[in-house]
């Protein structure tokens, strides 16, 4: 049986959701290792000038416990 945790994070990019997620993921994996998942749980943006400047996600990371 495997143990497994949830961390949330949050992270930022100005190139779009999907690449903060990735820096998300990436950011984690410094300190966490064992990552088996990532949920994106919430995404939001800045409005600067009509456009969209700045991407959000609120992730929930999970990996393994060893």
């Amino acid at each position: 049986m495997a143990v497994l945790k949830v961390i949330e994070v949050l992270a930022n990019s100005d190139k779009g959701w999907e690449d903060a997620a990735k820096q998300a993921v990436e950011q984690a994996s410094k300190s966490v290792k064992n990552i088996k998942s990532v949920y994106i749980n919430e995404q939001s943006a800045t409005v600067k000038d009509g456009k969209l400047d700045n991407y959000r996600v609120n992730v929930k990371i999970t990996f393994e416990v060893k």
